[in-house]
């Protein structure tokens, strides 16, 4: 059954969405140096442009390990559209809270009890379903 998103399309969201507070995108010659550093996978900054805008599209496990593992996701994410999707929403989400600088409320709900911080989780979650709900979008 063909996939119903491409690699490239894939990657690319990662790039886009995967970056500290108040950081721009991460440059190719970044990630196949951390990759390589790192995790010790040979992979080169030109290799990862081609895949990230459709040029090359058959890479091995072992590059999909090492990209997977540099933006935080499973491998899975480039091979299953329903964990692509959920990890879709899962990084959306991050990504509005970080957008939000929520860093305050966090690190004041780290003096609350268990249970409070259960109920603000759920109350953060409930808005964001609400704004995806307005958005046309679907909830995951």
């Amino acid at each position: 059954m063909p996939s119903e998103f491409s690699l490239a399309d894939k990657l690319d969201r990662l790039f886009r969405q995967v970056r500290g507070a108040g950081q721009g995108e991460v440059s190719y010659m970044a990630v196949a140096e951390a990759i390589r550093e790192r995790q010790g996978i040979a992979i080169s900054h030109t290799y990862i442009w081609q895949l990230r805008t459709g040029r090359r599209d058959n890479p091995t496990i072992q590059h999909l390990r090492g990209l997977a593992t540099f933006f935080g996701v499973p491998v899975a994410y480039f091979l299953d559209d329903d964990e692509t999707r959920k990890i879709d929403g899962q990084l959306e989400l991050l990504r509005t809270l970080r957008d939000a600088q929520v860093t305050e409320i966090a690190l004041r709900a780290a003096d609350v009890s268990p249970s409070s911080r259960e109920t603000i989780g759920e109350l953060v979650r409930k808005v964001w379903e609400l704004e995806q709900r307005r958005k046309g979008g679907e909830p995951t």
